[in-house]
C-alpha cells in the first residue's frame, strides 16, 4: 500500500523494539494517519473489537501477532488467549483460521520455544496473505481488461462496497487488488465507492486508499448503486467477503446483498474476491448458519467527521430516544454471484467448483 508515495503493510513488528506490533488506527482515518503500538494480547483484542484494525484477512494476521505477544509474556496462556481472541469478531472466519494455524504450530512445542515460533508463524501468515492478495489481483485483472477491450478509450466503471483493499488485508487487498493492477497497467478505471453506512468504511477508508494510490473514484450514497446500474454507469461490481460457504454463499458488509440484487436485475456482473482463509467448508447454508455480528446501536445513530474548522466531532443523527439495530453483515446467496476470484483462479460460486479448486479443504 502507498501512503505519501511510501509502501507499507497494514501490520508489522515494530522496527525499534523488535517485538511489539504496529497497526494503522483505522478509526482515525481518513483524517489522521497514526500507527498504533500494540504491546500485549488485550490491546490486540481491543483493537479488533473497536475496529482500530478491521477486514477479515487483516484481523486474522493481527490476532496471530496477538498470540505471539502473549507467548512472549507467558507461554502457558496459549489456549486461553486463543479462545479470547477468537471471540472478538464472530463473522469473519479468517480470524479462527489464523488462530487455529497458530495453535497447530505451537501446541506441541515446549513453552520455552513458543515465543520465537509464534512470531515466525505470525510473520508467515502475514506473508501468505500479502502473496495471496497479489495473486487475487492477477487473476481478477483479466475481468477488467476484457471489459476495457469492449469499450476502447472509454472509462471502465467498477462499483465496490465497504473496504476490501490494503486496509482490510496485510497488503494489496482482495476486491481492490485487480483495480490497482488495472490502474497501474494504464486502464482508465474509475471506482464508484459506496459510503457503506453505518461506519462509512467506503467513504472513509476505500476513498482514502484509492486516493493515496491515484485511482479515480467517486463516493456515492449506499442506495445510489441501483440507479447507476440502471443507467449503464456500472460495468462490474467487485466486493470482498468475510466468509464464503462451501456452496458459494457470501457473507459481507451489510448492504452487499442489495447490490447483488440490483446487479442481477440489470445484468451487471457481480464478482466476489476472497483468499483461501475466507472459505468455510463447514457451512452449507450461509443465511441459516453464518453468525451475524450485531454491533453497537451508536454506529447507526451517531456519525463522526471533521468540522469546517478542522475538529473531529461525533454527532447524533437519529431522533433522541429512538432505538437502533445494527447487524454488521448480510449474506448474498450463491445464485446472485457471477463468480469468485481466488488466489488460484476464477471459478463459479458452486459447490463443485469450490471443491475442485480447494480439494484439500473439501477433504
Amino acid at each position: 500500500m502507498r501512503i505519501d508515495g511510501v509502501w507499507h503493510r497494514s501490520v508489522r513488528v515494530d522496527a525499534q523494539d523488535g517485538w511489539s506490533v504496529r497497526i494503522l488506527d483505522q478509526t482515525r482515518l481518513p483524517w489522521q494517519v497514526e500507527w498504533l503500538r500494540l504491546a500485549d494480547e488485550t490491546e490486540v483484542a481491543h483493537a479488533i473489537r473497536a475496529m482500530q484494525t478491521r477486514g477479515a484477512p487483516l484481523i486474522g494476521a493481527v490476532a496471530a501477532y496477538g498470540l505471539a505477544l502473549a507467548m512472549r509474556r507467558d507461554p502457558a496462556t496459549l489456549e486461553a488467549v486463543a479462545a479470547m481472541l477468537a471471540e472478538t469478531r464472530p463473522t469473519a472466519v479468517n480470524l479462527r483460521w489464523a488462530i487455529d494455524r497458530m495453535l497447530a504450530a505451537l501446541r506441541n512445542l515446549p513453552p520455552g520455544a513458543r515465543a520465537e515460533a509464534a512470531y515466525a508463524e505470525a510473520a508467515a501468515i502475514a506473508d501468505d496473505d500479502a502473496a495471496t492478495c497479489e495473486a487475487i489481483g492477477r487473476h481478477g485483472l483479466p475481468l477488467l481488461q476484457e471489459i476495457a477491450a469492449r469499450k476502447p478509450g472509454a472509462r471502465l466503471n467498477v462499483l465496490t462496497h465497504c473496504n476490501a483493499g490494503w486496509l482490510a488485508t496485510v497488503d494489496w487487498g482482495t476486491a481492490l487488488a485487480p483495480i490497482y493492477m488495472a490502474h497501474d497497467a494504464g486502464i482508465p478505471v474509475h471506482v464508484w465507492v459506496d459510503e457503506t453506512r453505518p461506519r462509512n468504511q467506503g467513504a472513509a477508508l476505500t476513498a482514502f486508499e484509492l486516493g493515496a494510490h491515484g485511482v479515480p473514484h467517486t463516493v456515492v450514497a449506499d442506495n445510489a448503486g441501483g440507479h447507476l446500474m440502471q443507467h449503464g454507469e456500472v460495468d462490474i461490481v467487485i466486493v470482498g467477503t468475510d466468509r464464503v460457504t462451501r456452496t458459494g454463499d457470501v457473507a459481507n458488509k451489510i448492504g452487499t446483498y442489495l447490490k447483488a440484487l440490483a446487479a442481477a436485475d440489470n445484468g451487471v456482473p457481480f464478482w466476489v474476491a476472497l483468499p483461501h482463509s475466507t472459505l468455510d467448508m463447514r457451512v452449507a447454508d450461509g443465511v441459516a448458519e453464518i453468525p451475524i455480528e450485531e454491533r453497537s446501536a451508536a454506529e447507526v445513530t451517531d456519525l463522526t467527521g471533521r468540522t469546517a474548522d478542522g475538529r473531529i466531532e461525533t454527532i447524533r443523527v437519529a431522533a433522541a430516544g429512538s432505538p437502533a439495530a445494527n447487524p454488521a453483515f448480510d449474506v448474498t446467496p450463491a445464485r446472485l454471484v457471477t463468480g469468485l476470484v481466488t488466489e488460484r483462479g476464477r471459478i463459479p460460486a458452486t459447490p463443485e467448483a469450490i471443491a475442485a479448486m480447494y480439494p484439500e479443504k473439501a477433504a
